[in-house]
């Protein structure tokens, strides 16, 4: 029998290409910041024909992606991201990324001058179960949205939907568009999503000064 955690995981991230999918276009050129076991950039290339590139710090996980077919590094983001011209990629994907970073700040700056376009997607800390769950009991809550215990788990950056367009704004990164998921990960969430919604996508981009 397949693993429960796994399969909810592999459920994720279809859900995350799906959303995603729908913003890259036919044959551009796509960059997974962490792109784990390459499903992302598998299904992009199956469905689009994109040429993409992934890296991570995950040595098993990238030779799972190059047996998938997928050109990917092991290595640092930031050393990866520093060997590329402006705007050599269509597309950065930064999908649950950020909240593994020591350094997320000038990872999305790097992003931002290698890629056109960003995709930013993070699990939202400020979830409408976690505020009550820590409230009442102070402790971090167990649920569709946190599924690990913290023992089980990396230290995270606590990311909300608020901080993150705060983030953009002091910061003078336009956001183009996003989509919000609820705590179920394939809902749309339209109502609050600060609040209500367990995951969101940012498409996020910065004018290039001429």
């Amino acid at each position: 029998m397949p693993d429960d955690k796994n399969s909810k995981s592999l459920s994720k991230r279809k859900i995350e290409l799906r959303a995603i999918s729908e913003w890259i276009s036919e044959g551009e050129r796509v960059l997974d910041l962490g792109c784990g076991r390459g499903i992302l950039l598998n299904e992009l290339a199956r469905r689009k024909n994109i040429y993409g590139v992934g890296v991570d710090t995950d040595f098993d996980k990238i030779v799972r992606a190059i047996k998938r077919g997928v050109n990917a590094y092991h290595g640092d983001i930031m050393d990866l991201l520093s060997a590329f011209d402006d705007a050599s990629f269509d597309w950065i994907v930064c999908s649950r990324t950020l909240p593994e970073l020591e350094n997320a700040k000038d990872v999305v700056f790097e992003a931002l001058r290698v890629g056109r376009r960003v995709a930013v997607g993070f699990v939202n800390h400020a979830y409408w179960r976690n505020r009550l769950t820590t409230a009442l009991t102070g402790d971090r809550i167990v649920n569709e949205v946190f599924p690990l215990k913290w023992d089980s788990s990396r230290p995270t950056n606590a990311i909300s939907v608020n901080s993150f367009k705060e983030f953009c704004a002091e910061n003078d990164i336009k956001i183009a568009r996003s989509h919000f998921l609820r705590g179920d990960w394939e809902t749309p969430c339209k109502l609050l999503p600060n609040i209500f919604s367990g995951y969101a996508i940012f498409e996020i981009f910065k004018e290039k000064r001429r």
